[in-house]
């Protein structure tokens, strides 16, 4: 059964160190922002992050790796113009890689979440992305096998949750939500909207509540709903 917790304190209080995290969004679109900086605050550390990139400007993420909370991250895209604390903490040695196609990044998750234990893509065969697995021809193409990508708790950012947990999402705000939730051992959700039993349309239920543990309400977060256009 899904819990509704009172603060973003408490809902990520089930995350130690040493933990295995998934947080959703792509650059600030469907972001945790609250959810991170209660982890910040929270103390774990040691951590494996698994994210579409490695951290913009100051907040969230970023100040996770400034303040040397995290051990490894799992990502597409490393390097931005505003990557900084990421880059010093990878260059002084302080921080582990490892480099997923987002399109691998995505499947890995979304494998995880339906029970797939593997699968065959030719994304990265022949690059240094490939080395170390499986390989095999298939109607004379070459793909390389992938591993499925679980974690211990997932930071996600909805739109609106009912008393069940069923999630809904805005536009791009969608992202790596839903796939992350399933992935994971423990989903812990923000939404900036509680809606009654029957205020979602369950043609519109993106996240069915089965894979929501923790919900907290906050009114003024963000979910990427702010960022016109998207």
């Amino acid at each position: 059964m899904v819990s509704f917790v009172d603060s973003a304190a408490e809902a990520v209080s089930v995350v130690g160190d040493g933990a295995t995290v998934m947080i959703g969004g792509f650059g600030s679109a469907g972001q945790p922002v609250e959810l991170i900086e209660a982890l910040l605050e929270g103390g774990a550390r040691d951590l494996t992050v698994v994210n579409n990139n490695a951290g913009n400007g100051d907040r969230g993420l970023a100040a996770l790796i400034r303040e040397r909370r995290v051990r490894k991250i799992v990502c597409s895209f490393p390097r931005q113009h505003d990557s900084h604390h990421f880059d010093a903490e990878y260059r002084a040695g302080r921080i582990e890689l490892e480099l997923v196609a987002q399109g691998n990044l995505a499947e890995r998750i979304r494998a995880a979440g339906a029970g797939i234990g593997g699968f065959f893509t030719p994304t990265g065969y022949g690059t240094r992305l490939a080395e170390g697995k499986e390989v095999r021809e298939i109607g004379g193409r070459h793909y390389v096998l992938e591993h499925p990508l679980r974690a211990d708790v997932a930071l996600v950012s909805a739109l609106a949750a009912d008393p069940v947990g069923n999630l809904v999402y805005r536009k791009t705000a969608r992202n790596f939500g839903p796939i992350m939730a399933a992935a994971a051992t423990t989903s812990v959700v923000q939404v900036r909207e509680l809606r009654p039993l029957g205020g979602i349309d369950p043609e519109h239920v993106v996240t069915p509540g089965l894979y929501v543990d923790r919900v907290v309400h906050q009114p003024g977060g963000r979910t990427g709903e702010q960022e016109e256009g998207q």
